[in-house]
């Protein structure tokens, strides 16, 4: 292990992520000057929260923090790895790293990838639509992407599941928390098929601002996203703004115009920040126009 790769875990470990400022911190003069310059107290005057992590990093070891990583039986992936998800370097503020758990070689599929966002209240016609979509994004041997949460993200995760495809979480917590509690059967489908990915340390806790900055998250790892309900004002409405920012491909489910569950779609299409998309196939005549 180098000296740059424990230096990047170790701030992985106490930064909170979706910091431009950090993120080009480590970009331009790299994770081992970045330490030394914190511990220093070299950017107390540039950043008020650099006291916090320079105690955060003098109570972390590498040893320490890769064992805790382990010991929930995940891994720590590095923007150095052969395997690191591109996709994220077009990020204004890229994951220092991310935390994975599940079979490493299904990080190949995110490079064909879609997400597949939505409402926790769904109708039954999007609990459908979600996983015929899912089933049919995966028939083709691509991958789908979403949150974790319920509603049309459990929908989605479970149909690729049942397709027997591969479907990855990006969750708003570690990946020994398992949030929402009443989706950790589900959790436990996507390890063994699929792959769990974080942002934090595996015992870190979900919290409201964890939840926008992951949606970045799932924007970036995919080629495109699919919003199938959502409220006028919606979570999921900022993952498909964030895939507008990098120039992802943005689709929208048509819904029942009297549907509350389907206003932030027609609101997306309504602002042409979304195309309106109806098939699996529409949905990669829009991807593969990259």
């Amino acid at each position: 292990m180098s000296e740059e790769f424990g230096a990047r875990v170790r701030l992985f470990a106490a930064i909170e992520g979706g910091s431009v400022f950090w993120g080009d911190q480590v970009r331009v003069n790299g994770p081992l000057a970045v330490v030394d310059r914190l511990l220093a107290g070299g950017y107390h005057g540039e950043k008020n929260s650099a006291a916090k992590i320079a105690d955060r990093l003098r109570g972390t070891s590498v040893d320490a923090a890769l064992a805790h990583i382990a010991a929930a039986d995940s891994y720590f992936i590095a923007p150095t790895d052969a395997d690191w998800p591109s996709g994220l370097n077009d990020l204004a503020a890229p994951p220092l790293g991310l935390i994975a758990k599940g079979a490493r070689e299904n990080l190949e599929k995110l490079g064909e990838s879609i997400a597949i966002v939505g409402t926790r209240n769904p109708t039954s016609y999007g609990v459908r639509v979600a996983g015929e979509l899912a089933a049919g994004i995966v028939d083709r041997e691509w991958s789908v992407v979403s949150g974790g949460a319920y509603g049309i993200d459990a929908a989605a995760h479970n149909g690729a599941i049942v397709a027997e495809g591969v479907t990855i979480a990006v969750l708003a917590c570690g990946t020994h928390v398992k949030y929402p509690a009443a989706n950790e059967k589900l959790f436990e489908e996507i390890e063994e098929t699929g792959l769990l990915l974080s942002e934090v340390m595996p015992s870190v806790p979900a919290m409201p601002s964890r939840f926008l900055i992951r949606n970045r998250l799932i924007a970036a790892l995919s080629r495109g996203t699919v919003v199938v309900e959502a409220a006028y004002r919606s979570g999921s409405l900022r993952t498909a703004r964030d895939a507008a920012e990098i120039f992802r491909p943005v689709m929208a489910i048509p819904g029942l115009i009297t549907s509350p569950t389907s206003e932030g779609c027609h609101r997306l299409v309504a602002e042409r920040c979304a195309e309106l998309v109806s098939s699996v196939s529409e949905i990669f005549a829009q991807v593969t126009l990259l």
